[in-house]
């Protein structure tokens, strides 16, 4: 048995995070488990949806926050990193600026990362191979400023497309109805190509709404059960979010418009039921990390 362990960094729209993975290689199986996961809630896309840029204060929290990742991925003993930062960073006019700047004030490269690489990194989870082939799946990527589609049918990814709607755009008020009607003729057409779509959840939004149902991770949730978990999310205040459902503050904000656009999304495909794997960008990061690795080990 050998023992291997990689750090990915997410530098997300509404917040970034480094997630740590070990990787146990016994005879030819590599089976990876979840060491920890540090989440910072900076909000980039606060500033740069509203101004175009990082604002000075924003600048600083993300340097501190990647000087931090720096020292824990070499306490952890890393064998490898790739930090990827995805919409807010991709859109900031001073995003090249951030990316310099990082690299020396802490030596750790960024990547900004266009709505398709996410997408493909996204799919580095595989986690089609555990699906029934016999349905097409969508799977939904909602994150704080895109949301990233990808269509697959018989574990092959047929197309993708990424959207300028997220969270802090919605939350600000941004997204044009234009975008709404893009997406909406886009999920059309793949409706009529494959009416029998499951949809697969991905992002921290709508991981805290299948933690609110209490069902298990990866097993088809019916609509109905979310959207039951939803009324009940919005039931309450921002305020007893927080209080009552222990939610983050930049949680509470924006779960509901999240479950909005999921629910738009599903209603445009007619799907019936929603599988949510509680993977994502970062999971994507350390398959993509590890399939590199042996590639050099080799």
């Amino acid at each position: 048995m050998k023992l291997l362990k990689f750090a990915a960094i997410d530098i997300g729209t509404n917040a970034i995070r480094l997630l740590f993975t070990n990787v146990i290689e016994n005879k030819n199986a590599a089976i990876f488990k979840k060491s920890s996961i540090i989440r910072v809630p900076i909000r980039l896309g606060g500033d740069v949806f509203t101004s175009g840029f990082i604002g000075d204060e924003k600048k600083e929290k993300l340097i501190d926050a990647m000087i931090a990742f720096k020292h824990l991925m070499k306490v952890h003993e890393v064998k490898e990193y790739r930090a990827c930062a995805t919409s807010a960073m991709r859109e900031a006019g001073n995003g090249l600026e951030m990316v310099r700047l990082i690299k020396e004030r802490t030596d750790l490269d960024i990547e900004i990362i266009d709505g398709k690489t996410e997408a493909e990194i996204i799919y580095n989870n595989r986690i089609v191979d555990f699906l029934d082939n016999s349905f097409p799946y969508l799977y939904v990527d909602i994150g704080g400023g895109s949301t990233e589609i990808t269509l697959f049918a018989n574990s092959l990814a047929l197309v993708s497309q990424s959207f300028n709607i997220g969270t802090i755009r919605l939350l600000n008020e941004l997204v044009k109805p234009k975008e709404f009607n893009h997406l909406k003729a886009w999920l059309k057409e793949i409706k009529e190509s494959y009416p029998n779509l499951k949809v697969i959840g991905s992002g921290g939004n709508i991981n805290k709404l299948l933690k609110l149902s209490r069902k298990k991770e990866s097993t088809a949730l019916p609509i109905k059960a979310l959207k039951d978990v939803y009324k009940y999310v919005k039931s309450y205040s921002y305020e007893d979010r927080i209080k009552v459902l222990g939610l983050n503050p930049d949680r509470a904000d924006v779960i509901v418009l999240a479950s909005e656009l999921l629910f738009k999304i599903i209603k445009w495909t007619g799907a019936k039921e929603i599988i949510v794997p509680k993977v994502g960008v970062a999971d994507g990061i350390v398959q993509q990390l590890y399939l590199d690795y042996k590639k050099k080990s080799n």
